[in-house]
């Protein structure tokens, strides 16, 4: 049996069957729900993905065919509950078949498919990389077993430093998640990615996986509570960071402290204004991006 006879008989088994799911890839409009007034991220151009997983769907992502990393993830937060689940890898059959089904599916044992392989990331271009699989969409800010482990593809993931991934990231989505929790009375829209080196394009060990020189994230929070301590008087209705991916970066965006613990210096986070991040999004990117629609104060 060929490898996609085999894929195509677990994708029927994991699934249920078949279907022409081209508007997985390559439109957001199944999945809008994720966008505050359902309204896509403006000025960055990728591959829509509406990430699928046991037939709901579950976030967003914007990818890069080219880097086969994520430009940006976008979700619902939803209040943690459980664990981190133990759960494999996955990846997105339809960015290799455009006939095949729109749920990710885990890796399958032994080499994986030329086609999977052309068309993203697989495992082995992260084993003995020295580079961490940072989750754009991690599953903390989740409530469902189900909704956590389909934060576990490889199209939701970049490669992030450790230093990075298990310090100063981490400690923002930890606040995020205290944040929202606490304050935020309605629906919390998130939106999580990369930003690439300025000049020249730095690679995963193979030379297939482009890695960001920075992460950055914003959360759009329309109904809070009014009753906000002073120190958080301007995280709402929205606010944004950047944290470093390389601690060899110039400081102009964040700036390094000196006094961090060993491992984690160099990947400071730096809390900002959603008008700040844009700002930065556009010298970057060297066109307007909008985050979110009428930067989350708007209305239709």
């Amino acid at each position: 049996m060929s490898y996609f006879c085999g894929l195509a008989v677990f994708v029927l088994a994991f699934s249920g069957g078949w279907c022409p799911c081209g508007a997985d890839v390559g439109d957001f409009t199944p999945c809008l729900q994720f966008f505050y007034r359902s309204w896509p991220p403006k000025g960055l151009a990728g591959t829509p993905i509406c990430q699928r997983y046991f037939n709901q769907y579950r976030f967003a992502t914007l990818y890069s065919r080219p880097r086969r990393s994520p430009w940006f993830s976008a979700y619902l937060y939803t209040t943690p509950a459980g664990k981190r689940p133990s759960t494999s890898w996955k990846f997105e059959p339809q960015l290799a078949y455009p006939g095949a089904d729109g749920n990710m599916i885990p890796f399958p044992p032994g080499p994986p498919d030329q086609n999977v392989v052309d068309s993203q990331a697989v495992e082995l271009d992260y084993i003995n990389s020295t580079y961490s699989r940072g989750h754009l969409n991690p599953s903390l800010h989740h409530q469902s077993h189900d909704d956590r482990s389909a934060t576990f593809t490889l199209t939701n993931v970049a490669p992030q430093k450790a230093g990075s991934n298990d310090g100063p990231w981490e400690i923002l989505e930890q606040t995020v998640n205290k944040t929202l929790y606490a304050y935020c009375l309605g629906e919390a829209y998130i939106v999580t990615g990369v930003i690439p080196y300025q000049t020249d394009e730095h690679w995963l060990k193979n030379h297939r996986v482009a890695v960001p020189e920075y992460l950055w994230s914003a959360y759009c929070c329309p109904s809070y509570n009014n009753s906000l301590p002073e120190k958080l008087r301007e995280t709402f209705p929205t606010y944004a960071a950047v944290g470093r991916n390389d601690p060899n970066s110039t400081e102009e965006i964040v700036p390094v402290n000196k006094k961090a613990k060993k491992q984690f210096r160099g990947y400071d986070v730096r809390q900002m204004s959603l008008e700040t991040l844009e700002l930065y999004l556009k010298e970057r990117f060297s066109t307007v991006v909008s985050v979110f629609y009428e930067q989350c104060s708007g209305s239709v």
